[in-house]
Parts: C-alpha cells; structure tokens; sequence
C-alpha cells in the first residue's frame, strides 16, 4: 500500500475510521478526500460512507476481504478513453458489477499562492484530459497517482511554480489557492464508474428502468473467430453498446473483449445469444447486470 502526504492522510483516517464502523454503507474508492472518485461516490448514493485507498486495487480488496460492502471505480472517460488496468483488475478481482455511475468532469489549477505555474501535477488521466490546455499555457505535466492526492502533494511542498490540476472543491480541503477552473479540454468531459460488490445482483426484475450486461471473453484463434461470436447477438436484435480488445500475456495471440449490452439474461435474445457466444469463444465470464445510468439509444 502506497501512502498520502501529510495534507491528506489525517483526512484519509477519518474517513476510513467512519466507512470501517459501518462496512454496510462503506464505499471504497481509489485517491483521496476530494478526488473524482470521492465526489462519484457521494453523488451514487448519498448515505454512503466513502473510504479511501491509495490504489485500485486497495479499493478492490477493501471489498473482497469484508472491510467494506461496496467500491466504486472509474473505467472509461469520454475524453481519454478507458482507464488503465481496469480490464484486468475486474476479471480477477472476483466482483461483480452492481452499479454504474457518470460523472461530469471539471478540474481547478490550484497552488500555495497565485505566482506564476510552470508545472502543473495531477493524475495522467486528468492530464490527458487537459493536454491542449497545459500545452498551450506552456506548462509542463506531472504525473501523481492521483488528482486530489497532488493538490496535497502541493499544498506541502514549497516548490516554486507547482501546481495541481484537481477537482476545485480540493483547493479549499487542502488550503490551497484556486487560480481558476475549466482546464479539461472539453465541456463533455465525463468519467463512467461502476460499483463493485461481492455478490451480483440476482433478482433482475427488481432492478428499476433499463438494464446493462457487462462481460468478458475471449476467442478463438481462428479466422473469422470475432465474426462468429458476435453473429449471435446481431441475429438476435441484441443492442451491443461497447466492445473493447486487450492482449494478456506476451504471446500477442490470445485477444480478450471486453462488452456491455442492452438487457439481463433471462430474456430470450439475451440468452440465445450469450449461448451462442460461450459456443464460439474460449471462454466468457459475466461481470455483471445493473441498471444503466444513462439510457443507451
């Protein structure tokens, strides 16, 4: 496990204390107090006990081991595309999905005082999300592990032309000084997370509005192999709303996929073509079923 800076880490125990008495409500999530993550978490369930952790995976075994019910972890963003990591830490971590959530983004410049900044330090997802603006103020990116964890990085330092690009709220956690806002390099800038738990939901018709399938599987080394486990779903009338390939390993070979789709197996075109696809794939796990926050056309 990593550790935070001075700034942040009595704020980090205070609210692990709190989400560790009450694990039915805890809500674990990567960075800290005042991170993206933090605010998606109060925003999906207001009666949560967000908790912190310094990595994904910290976040993740806080909920396998128990310590905590749920957690809450970003997964793509409309601007960067998806986050690092996050395809392999879900097919092993052993959870499911349960929720999703989207949530606008918009970060700060913030510093000890308004001098001039030559630096600015945030997480690599925010500064890809702010890459034409940092290039054209001709201020150079540090990569943090986090955003809300570089504005206490900043507020102990006394490096002269350091920043932090971080969510604007940071700036008065850590008593920093907010040279302005609006930073990302467009207004749709938006990160989906899922919610994490132990166990899947299991009862789909409880689930109000919509609902969403994620899965994984990969296919066969043979032409033509992705046509074939995807027909299913086309002959079917299955809307499939994201697929995404990965490598694992180093043989350059064997092509994962991660997908969602529209609908919950039980439904007749959904379990055809998930037979169809567990017929024509090497293997294919279901993360989870959930109701979709945002309504797919």
């Amino acid at each position: 496990m990593g550790s935070y800076s001075a700034s942040a880490q009595h704020l980090v125990d205070e609210m692990r204390a709190v989400a560790l008495a009450e694990p039915g409500r805890g809500l674990s999530f990567q960075g800290a107090p005042g991170a993206n993550s933090d605010l998606a978490a109060r925003e999906y369930d207001p009666n949560s006990l967000p908790m912190p952790c310094y990595a994904f995976e910290d976040a993740i075994d806080a909920v396998r081991e128990g310590r905590v019910d749920r957690a809450i972890i970003p997964i793509e963003n409309s601007l960067h595309g998806r986050v690092a990591d996050i395809h392999f830490l879900l097919p092993e971590s052993g959870l499911s999905i349960v929720g999703e959530h989207f949530l606008p983004i918009r970060y700060g410049l913030m510093s000890r005082d308004l001098g001039p900044v030559t630096r600015a330090m945030s997480h690599e997802q925010a500064l890809g999300q702010c890459r034409h603006w940092l290039r054209a103020n001709n201020i150079a990116p540090v990569a943090h592990s986090d955003t809300a964890g570089a504005a206490a990085w900043v507020a102990d330092s006394d490096e002269v032309g350091l920043a932090a690009l971080a969510p604007p709220h940071a700036a008065e956690l850590y008593g920093l000084t907010l040279h302005g806002t609006g930073m990302e390099d467009a207004d749709h800038n938006t990160t989906r997370f899922v919610v994490l738990a132990r166990e899947p939901l299991a009862d789909f018709a409880a689930i109000p509005g919509p609902l969403m399938t994620t899965f994984m599987f990969e296919v066969k080394n043979i032409p033509a192999a992705l046509y074939k486990a995807l027909g299913g779903f086309a002959t079917n009338g299955v809307n499939m709303t994201k697929l995404e390939s990965y490598q694992t390993g180093d043989s350059f070979a064997a092509t994962k996929f991660y997908a969602d789709i529209v609908g919950a197996p039980g439904d007749e075109r959904i379990d055809r073509a998930l037979e169809e696809l567990d017929f024509q794939t090497k293997s294919l796990r279901l993360l989870g079923t959930y109701a979709q926050a945002r309504t797919r056309p």
